[in-house]
């Protein structure tokens, strides 16, 4: 798909005051109840890098549960402990610094912003694949600097999510992060480079103490709605909270010229892009790079989720996707313009959900995989909502998500996936251009 039908299907709605009061309503709430983009284009094979490890041992953080502080930068040979040392952190073998606390990126962002160099930022939760690595790539090619944050937002997970187990790959992360930034150095393309990694402590990040992670919890957080309420929003009613929040703070500590996402996650994007209009936030664009897809060929998205799949759930892992394809083909067999109903179109991705579930549900349990569809959606894109029909002048966005169960009966030194293959939930979304 062209970035240019993307960009175009992610322009800014003009919308009248009446309809900001009434039908979407950003607001930043605290305990005390007071109410407060372009697309980049990609080559058309991106490299992965090489992930060498450093030359040192990098000492692997240990799994924490929601309770604990949590944060992605350990007291390695990447960077030393931030109490013990007052030296300069950076990754080995580079010139990237690894910063921790507010106050020294405000330090290393000043004299930027003094010799009008332009700063990009990609958050991360780290467990960096292929697709954060397109991202940076996209950010290096426009501006002067990088900066990479890796925080583990508690905010956004739910109280019965995988906060816990959720990859924690520091060591990884550095060595892709250098071999990265050797292969933009010997890139004559880029404007710039990696120049810093942001690796908070929850403490940081919340210094008014972790508001929790309850629907009601108490605390100072930025709500987008109704777009923030559907879909994702729907299914889990506190993630889009944590999201805007945390890239609020984001945003206010590293002050980017630019902010780069992936179109995986398509909802975030709106939100975001939401969240810099209403909050009139100094960042120039939010650029969506393109999803990348798994190297098999077989279209599954890059997530840092997919660990936990292991090699039988894998295996059938892409059926959000060919259901998403099939929905698109339908959408493009009619004709060039016009309207498109909603039944003919997400019609045809329920029958390959439902027929590859049955295929699967005929197996033994010792090969089958099981499945739940949490939604198939056909939505604006602009406010995210449910559509009926779609004007081809406008286009619209198919997503959906699923929810792969734990493996029934694993055979003998079966891989189950990382942390011994839970639930696993994996989303994905088609772009459907104007015409």
């Amino acid at each position: 798909m062209r970035m240019q039908s993307t960009n175009a299907l992610f322009r800014r709605a003009t919308l009248s005051s009446s309809t900001l009061s009434i039908v979407r309503r950003s607001t930043l709430t605290t305990a005390r109840g007071f109410s407060s983009t372009s697309t980049t284009n990609l080559p058309a094979s991106l490299r992965t890098p090489t992930r060498t490890q450093p030359s040192q041992t990098i000492q692997q953080l240990p799994t924490v549960t929601p309770s604990t502080t949590r944060t992605m930068a350990s007291s390695s040979a990447c960077g030393s402990s931030p109490s013990s040392s007052p030296t300069l952190e950076k990754i080995p073998n580079t010139s990237i610094r690894i910063l921790r606390t507010v106050s020294s990126v405000h330090r290393f962002r000043r004299p930027l912003t003094l010799d009008s160099r332009s700063v990009a930022l990609v958050p991360t939760m780290g467990a960096l694949h292929a697709g954060h690595l397109s991202l940076i790539r996209a950010a290096a090619r426009d501006n002067h600097h990088v900066m990479v944050s890796i925080y583990v937002n508690p905010a956004q997970f739910g109280v019965r999510e995988d906060l816990g187990s959720y990859p924690v790959t520091w060591d990884a992360d550095c060595a892709a992060l250098a071999a990265l930034d050797r292969e933009l150095a010997d890139d004559g393309e880029n404007l710039g480079r990696i120049s810093a990694v942001f690796a908070p402590t929850t403490g940081e990040m919340y210094p008014a103490g972790f508001p929790g992670q309850e629907v009601d919890s108490k605390g100072s957080f930025v709500t987008i709605t109704p777009v923030g309420e559907v879909l994702e929003g729907s299914s889990r009613p506190t993630f889009f909270r944590g999201v805007a929040t945390v890239c609020m703070k984001l945003f206010n500590v590293c002050q980017p010229d630019r902010v780069y996402f992936g179109q995986k996650d398509v909802q975030q994007t709106v939100v975001i892009k939401r969240l810099v209009e209403d909050f009139l936030m100094p960042i120039e664009q939010v650029v969506v790079v393109p999803t990348e897809r798994d190297p098999e060929g077989d279209g599954l998205a890059l997530s840092s989720r997919n660990v936990y799949l292991g090699s039988r759930r894998r295996k059938v892992a892409n059926v959000l996707y060919r259901a998403l394809k099939a929905a698109e083909g339908a959408y493009n067999a009619g004709g060039e313009e016009g309207t498109r109903e909603r039944e003919g179109i997400l019609g045809a991705a329920r029958k390959v959900v439902e027929e590859t579930l049955k295929e699967q549900m005929k197996m033994e349990p010792g090969r089958r995989v099981r499945f739940e569809v949490d939604y198939l959606s056909l939505a604006d894109p602009e406010t995210m909502l449910e559509l009926e029909t779609v004007d081809t002048k406008k286009g619209g966005i198919l997503s959906g998500a699923v929810r792969f169960l734990p493996v029934e009966e694993p055979g003998e030194g079966e891989d189950l996936g990382h942390s011994g293959g839970p639930l696993v939930r994996l989303i994905d979304n088609i772009i459907l251009p104007p015409k």
